[in-house]
């Protein structure tokens, strides 16, 4: 089995409508391993980095100042197929689009307030990790556990 980590961030809309227990659940229900959270109110700068491929894009600017508006919750998971699950489990970017049981399709209807970000491959998944977290605060689930319930 080969386990691949994925970023999952909570957007200010999703933390404000007090939603981070239902996401993690969801995570947790599914047989991801949480290898980091943290909560925190992130400044333009660092969005900006977490954003960058979208720079050129009409909408970046309002996309950075709402997502620097309020808090949010960034994770790190594992698990098999961890990224394309991740997304899945998340929905399409419009809400409209997003099937019933979603993370969006059942949470949220307005693009513009989707609740989450996920990772779309793994190379991005790890440029967001290590723009989110530092390697000593992930934990290694093969170092902690001597086994886990899918292995």
């Amino acid at each position: 089995m080969s386990d691949e980590r994925t970023f999952i961030m909570i957007k200010p809309d999703g933390v404000q409508r007090g939603l981070i227990g239902e996401i993690l659940g969801r995570f947790e229900r599914k047989g991801f391993k949480l290898v980091a959270m943290k909560f925190q109110q992130s400044d333009v700068a660092h969005l900006e980095k977490h954003y960058d491929d979208l720079k050129a894009r009409p909408f970046f600017p309002g996309l950075v100042k709402y997502m620097a508006s309020g808090p949010v919750c960034a994770m790190v998971w594992e698990g098999l197929n961890a990224v394309k699950t991740g997304r899945v489990m998340l929905g399409a970017t419009n809400p409209a689009d997003s099937a019933p049981g979603t993370i969006r399709g059942d949470l949220c209807i307005q693009v513009g307030r989707n609740i989450c970000h996920g990772s779309d491959s793994v190379e991005s998944a790890n440029k967001e990790i290590d723009l989110w977290f530092k390697k000593e605060e992930l934990v290694n689930w093969t170092s902690t556990q001597k086994s886990w319930v899918y292995e």
